[in-house]
Parts: C-alpha cells; sequence; structure tokens
C-alpha cells in the first residue's frame, strides 16, 4: 500500500507548515548542559561521518505509525540533493534539488513544493552538519552497538522531534524517525549503502511545470 509514503509527504509538509512562522536565523539554540564528555565526543563522531558523506545511496523500509510499510530505492548527493523513488503502486516521487523539496504524487497529479530548509530532511543534507549547533540536543545514547540521538528544533518540528540511529562502530547512518506533534511516528531504515558513487544531476531536477 501506498499510505506509509502519503505519511512521509505528509510528515515533511507538516514540518514545513509549522516552520514557516518561524524560520530564519531564530531557531532553537541547542542545550549540551545536560550532555557528558562521552555524548559530546559522540556527537562529534557523527558529524565527522557526515562531512565524510558526499554521495549515497541505498535502499529504504518506511514504516507508518499504523505500521504498514513501503520500500524504494534512495540517493543522496550532499549538500542538499536527494531522491527517493518509491516501489509501485507508491505513487509518491520526492525530489530535493538543493534549495526546494517536491513531493510528486503521480496518482493524484499533484506536486507540492516546499524549501528544503523547513523540513527535517535539511538535517541529512545541510554541508558542515553539526547536531550541537544546528538543533536541541535532547538525547545521546548508546546500546547494542547502535547510537540513538533525539533532535527538536522549534525552527523545523514546532512539537515534533527528529530520531536519527547510527551504527554504534561505523557511526554510519541507520534510520530516521520523524515524530508529528500527535506522537505518531514515521520510521525510514535504510541499508545496501553505498557511498562514493558517481550521481546524474538529472535526478533532482525538479519539473516545476508538472501538472500545469
Amino acid at each position: 500500500m501506498f499510505a506509509p509514503a502519503r505519511r512521509l509527504a505528509a510528515a515533511l509538509l507538516a514540518a514545513a507548515v509549522l516552520a514557516a512562522p518561524l524560520a530564519g536565523p531564530a531557531a532553537a539554540a541547542p542545550n549540551l548542559a545536560n550532555l557528558s564528555a562521552e555524548q559530546r565526543g559522540t556527537l562529534d563522531s557523527i558529524n565527522r561521518y557526515f562531512a565524510s558523506v558526499t554521495t549515497l545511496e541505498g535502499k529504504f523500509i518506511q514504516t507508518g505509525p499504523d505500521g504498514s510499510t513501503a520500500e524504494g530505492y534512495f540517493v543522496i548527493d550532499r549538500p542538499g540533493k536527494m531522491r527517493f523513488r518509491y516501489e509501485p503502486p507508491a505513487p509518491i516521487d520526492i525530489i530535493a534539488d538543493g534549495r526546494t523539496v517536491a513531493i510528486n504524487d503521480k496518482r493524484l497529479k499533484q506536486q507540492t513544493l516546499v524549501f528544503l530548509n523547513d523540513t527535517p530532511l535539511r538535517f541529512l543534507l545541510t554541508p558542515n552538519l553539526d547536531l550541537t549547533k544546528e538543533a536541541v540536543v535532547q538525547s545521546v545514547s548508546v546500546a547494542d552497538d547502535l547510537i540513538t540521538v533525539m533532535l527538536e528544533d522549534p525552527g523545523t518540528f514546532q512539537t515534533g522531534r527528529l530520531t536519527l540511529i547510527f551504527d554504534g562502530r561505523t557511526t554510519e547512518l541507520r534510520q530516521w524517525t520523524i515524530t508529528d506533534a500527535q506522537g505518531l511516528d514515521t520510521t525510514v531504515a535504510v541499508y545496501d549503502l553505498q557511498g562514493g558513487k558517481a550521481t546524474k544531476p538529472e535526478w533532482f531536477k525538479i519539473n516545476f511545470s508538472l501538472y500545469k
């Protein structure tokens, strides 16, 4: 079913709508006072991981709050570019071109455009990412060879949050979860990752006149 694909699109749109009144330099200042030196070191390791990533591609499984799933293929070309291509029957295609995110619903023949910086995707695609400066770090935990980082940013989520999970040994990204204002989770788990492969500009080109 394609409900999970719509759910991620809805979560991205909700974040953009909530962020609109708060967008700009007035983003929340991070509060690291409650983090230990070890936790801060873990964040530094994650920042170095993101700094090392230029391109990344792989497969994903997305799970909605009702447990339904959708699968597909994704490509990241940092900074700013990403493509989610869902497997049928999901009709959703999501493209980030460095500035704008286009959510294309081929079934409804509708395309919605939002600013990249108003969506949670900015945390994955921003250049020179520093989690200690980009958001409020609510928690950092290491358990069962996994690192879990929970972020809040009123400028993007308002009453929601983003949870990132990394491999505890390599700090490689494993999944992220967007929690909306109602407490509903949409999780994207990634696997079969390959980094450093060449991408094509047309993969990230948005047709702004689509369906017009």
